[in-house]
């Protein structure tokens, strides 16, 4: 791949690399399986919004969660690109916050520790919060939880950001109840009042963000307003750090 710069340190074009090089396969039991696209809508078949209770919605909601995309997969994502097809009038904002400048807010002690630790992250587990049997068989058996490093570094500039979200569950080595309770903390620190930014959507606008060092959400909106966005995931590589956030033991065993 090569990037020609268009301008003074202000956007580029990449050459030799297409989307099927970079970009992830959708999930089985998502819209747009096995294409490079998910289609994230509360429009039925029948080019009506759904039922507030129909399991287009109730995924919907899971999204609401904080979470950064694709960390319940083997191979995580790197990157999201999100464009606004169809927005509703009122609410439908996504909410995004700085892993990486929560990190850099933490004690000196506290970040070594995260260093060295490592969390569980289980798409089953996300959806659970919303309601019980949202993730379907077919999903859990394809997603198993994976385990990730809770502070990914940027390799290019050496900065280290929290890599948590709502599917992450369990801290590996710690007791279960203690290693929720961190996880939570971690999650209102970086989330918290005054550290966001809101982007209010426009149709036709688009989005991109790096999964390492942020947590995004999808904002409440009445569930009677269509909703159309479709998005691409970029997945991450050994040149993104990917091979140091696996445990040891993976790490070998690969």
């Amino acid at each position: 791949m090569e990037a020609i710069p268009l301008s003074a340190g202000f956007g580029a074009e990449l050459r030799g690399v297409t989307l099927a090089d970079v970009a992830s396969v959708t999930k089985v039991g998502s819209h747009g399986t096995g294409t490079h696209f998910v289609i994230l809508t509360t429009i039925g078949s029948d080019g009506k919004v759904v039922p507030a209770d129909h399991r287009m919605q109730m995924r919907n909601k899971a999204n609401q969660l904080w979470h950064t995309d694709s960390s319940f997969k083997h191979v995580p994502a790197l990157a999201s690109i999100l464009s606004a097809r169809i927005i509703p009038e009122h609410g439908g904002e996504t909410e995004y916050v700085s892993t990486r400048l929560a990190f850099e807010r933490l004690d000196t002690t506290l970040q070594r520790q995260l260093e060295e630790s490592f969390a569980w992250h289980d798409y089953a587990h996300s959806r659970g919060k919303i309601a019980p049997g949202l993730a379907t068989e077919e999903e859990r058996a394809a997603l198993p939880a994976q385990c990730w490093r809770m502070v990914w570094r940027n390799p290019r500039n050496g900065r280290g950001a929290l890599y948590i979200a709502s599917h992450a569950y369990a801290i590996e080595g710690m007791d279960a109840v203690a290693g929720k309770r961190l996880i939570e903390a971690l999650t209102e620190l970086a989330t918290a009042p005054g550290s966001s930014y809101l982007h209010q959507w426009r149709q036709g606008d688009v989005v991109m963000w790096d999964n390492r060092a942020t947590m995004h959400r999808g904002r409440l909106w009445p569930s009677h307003e269509p909703r159309l966005m479709i998005r691409t995931t970029i997945s991450a590589t050994e040149a993104d750090g990917l091979a140091a956030m696996r445990p040891p033991s993976w790490q070998a065993a690969e």
